[in-house]
């Protein structure tokens, strides 16, 4: 084994040890011993006390605590599972809304190194001065304001030193606990490698300030003619892996502005404003700032309202044809189509079907349904149709697409905006000519034309190529190439039930000739003439029964991995 394999395992060992510490010392003891990690380097003895009450009602709180107190990855975690209502309660999922990312800041120095390492022997010839004190303070990363030789004001986003490999180490070895969790439990109704794996890839995504640049630089191109609504300047070229230089935008938050001090006109203004950049982003372009909270929207210095969107590290995508799924939800929905809403759910969570055939949820969906049904576009909420529709398909253990869920939690947020400034405001009837234009889009006489255009071009092309194919079959058949591949479903288990049987008859088959044998030997150890070494033989053979029976007792009673 390699030297950096081992420092590597190591520090795995002392990182799962500091993790069992934490979650024993806030009241989640239990957890780690039903699980069985306790035998992971650390006895019960060794755990600390609990300092929280081990109540229900408690828990969410005291878990937000846990990844609070275990840094930023479980701090990412933490914020990436409370936009998944699908994985946890929504009660847990509310109360991680609320994790602080603030924390304390880093010293400049190990900012100025970073820098140096990213730009190096260019650091002077890029900036013209760098502001030591920091504009903000995250778990991820450190802003610090700068001014570039041309006179641009910008901001620096840098990633905190030593957290990309504790993010690394941190992911590795929450991947192995997600393995963990998965081989003891099989009813979660979602696999939590899965879930570490898209998780692993999101903070991946997060931890590359260029794909930030892109997004940044995406969005920004989506609304570059829009007088409403703009995205910071993206410095690509002192931009790099660990550091991002953006625009300084001019303006102030929406967080630090009292709905009091402004005019109903500018509220008005400032909610519609935020309501069209959400929603073009999401209906018409299809990829969205999916955390427009109003710590992340600056309202600009002007009469017409002008908003600017930051921090596009998290966003999402819908491609076209979940676009479309989409609009066949609400349009099933409002029809009370329930045959046609399961092959939506079919088609945008690859569920089994089994499931959608079941009388239970094909009711639930009727009762979904029935709620929004007839509605007119003015007044349907599309917000609670997804999380009514998302919270029906977590009864079920069916897990949503991410992406999904990030909607959702974009138009939520946004309405909360909205909810916050003008309450008044109505967002439905407002966005009403967007999802009219999108629904007409799918519906329309054009649509329709042009889809039955390309069926018939893909049954053209079928008809064409049939007699290829089938001479190429033929072909196969003549020369005994022909193969059938058919693939059994389950029969994993029932493999494992032979395999498990089969131990089982030859350990008792093992017992009974150790009984039977020992027995013998002992009946002709007392009719010998001279006992002794056959009786001793025999009891021998009689204690190894006894020890073995006694194991393969002992072997049942003991709690065993529950498999999927």
């Amino acid at each position: 084994m390699k030297v950096t394999s081992i420092h590597k395992t190591i520090r795995s060992t002392r990182r799962l040890a500091d993790i069992l510490k934490v979650l024993s010392r806030f009241g989640f003891t239990e957890i780690i011993v039903d699980l069985g990690l306790d035998r992971f380097g650390t006895k019960k003895s060794d755990l600390p006390e609990s300092e929280q009450p081990d109540n229900e009602s408690s828990r969410p709180s005291r878990m937000r605590q846990v990844l609070e107190e275990l840094g930023p990855t479980y701090i990412k975690l933490g914020q990436i599972l409370a936009t998944r209502p699908d994985l946890i309660p929504p009660n847990w999922a509310e109360e991680f809304k609320s994790l602080q990312d603030n924390v304390g800041q880093v010293d400049y120095k190990e900012i100025h190194e970073v820098l140096s390492t990213e730009f190096p022997g260019r650091l002077q010839s890029l900036f013209k001065s760098i502001d030591p004190k920091p504009l903000a303070a995250a778990s991820m990363a450190q802003v610090h304001r700068a001014t570039l030789h041309n006179g641009d004001s910008v901001v620096l986003k840098v990633l905190r030193p030593g957290n990309r490999q504790l993010l690394e180490e941190d992911m590795a070895l929450l991947e192995w606990l997600a393995q963990f969790v998965e081989d003891y439990f099989s009813n979660l109704g979602y696999s939590p490698v899965a879930v570490a794996a898209e998780f692993s890839r999101e903070l991946t995504k997060e931890m590359n300030f260029l794909q930030e640049a892109q997004a940044t630089n995406r969005l920004r191109r989506y609304f570059n003619d829009d007088p409403n609504i703009s995205f910071p300047k993206v410095y690509k070229e002192i931009s790099t892996r660990n550091v991002l230089t953006l625009e300084e935008i001019k303006g102030r938050p929406l967080s630090s502005i009292e709905p009091g001090s402004l005019t109903a006109k500018e509220r008005t203004a400032i909610v519609a404003n935020g309501t069209d950049a959400v929603f073009k982003q999401c209906l018409r372009f299809g990829f969205f700032h999916a955390d427009p909270h109003p710590g992340n929207i600056f309202l600009l210095p002007g009469p017409e309202q002008k908003l600017c969107f930051i921090d596009c590290g998290m966003t999402g995508h819908l491609d076209k044809n979940t676009a479309e799924q989409l609009v066949d939800l609400v349009a099933a929905t409002i029809q009370g189509d329930v045959d046609k809403l399961c092959r939506v759910i079919i088609e945008l969570t690859d569920v089994d079907p089994a499931i959608t055939d079941k009388r239970d949820f094909r009711a639930d969906l009727g009762v979904m349904a029935s709620t929004f049904q007839d509605a007119d576009l003015k007044q349907l909420d599309i917000t609670k149709l997804l999380s009514d529709f998302f919270s029906m398909l977590q009864r079920y253990h069916i897990i949503c697409p991410s992406d999904l869920i990030l909607l959702t939690k974009a138009l939520t947020t946004i309405e909360g905006v909205a909810e916050h400034f003008d309450p008044s405001f109505n967002i439905l009837a407002h966005v009403e000519p967007q999802i009219r234009e999108v629904v007409s889009k799918r519906y329309g006489f054009s649509a329709i034309r042009h889809r039955m255009q390309s069926s018939a071009n893909e049954y053209m092309e079928l008809i064409e190529n049939l007699p290829s194919d089938a001479r190429r079959i033929l072909d196969q058949v003549r020369n005994n190439r022909f193969t059938l591949n058919l693939e059994m479903k389950r029969l994993e288990h029932l493999a494992d039930k032979v395999d498990s049987s089969s131990r089982i008859m030859g350990i008792s088959m093992i017992i009974s000739a150790l009984i039977v044998g020992s027995s013998i030997l002992i009946l002709a150890d007392s009719l010998s003439r001279n006992p002794g070494f056959l009786g001793i033989l025999g009891i021998i053979g009689l204690a190894g029964a006894g020890i073995y029976s006694a194991g393969f007792v002992v072997s049942f009673l003991i709690p065993k991995k529950k498999k999927k």
